[in-house]
């Protein structure tokens, strides 16, 4: 995967990209569940970058993002993909690495 969308070097905290197509219900839901991950797991520790592929498509050909809404977790290794709202609380903390993803708080 590419990771054009990525910041380079050794970002400090989270970089999250998500990709959306426009104000669908599955968009709206990925945008207020990623607010709220942002707030309640990460702390506000965190760069978001949100991308509508109706507006800027290349940017989405770039990260071979093919289905919306699609997050991409840039971290200095690699980079994770999430495809779908984030409603999965779990799958969501193990993408973003964080203890006790495997258990809801």
């Amino acid at each position: 995967m590419s990771t054009a969308g990525c910041p380079t070097g050794t970002p400090t905290g989270f970089h999250l990209i998500l990709y959306v197509a426009g104000d669908g219900s599955n968009s709206r839901i990925a945008r207020e569940n990623l607010v709220r991950i942002c707030e309640n797991e990460l702390a506000g520790n965190c760069t978001v970058r949100i991308v509508d592929v109706l507006e800027d498509f290349s940017a989405a050909a770039k990260d071979n993002i093919l289905v919306t809404p699609t997050l991409l977790v840039c971290k200095p290794e690699h980079v994770v993909t999430i495809i779908g709202n984030l409603s999965d609380r779990q799958k969501v903390r193990a993408a973003l690495g964080l203890a006790g993803a495997g258990h809801d708080r």
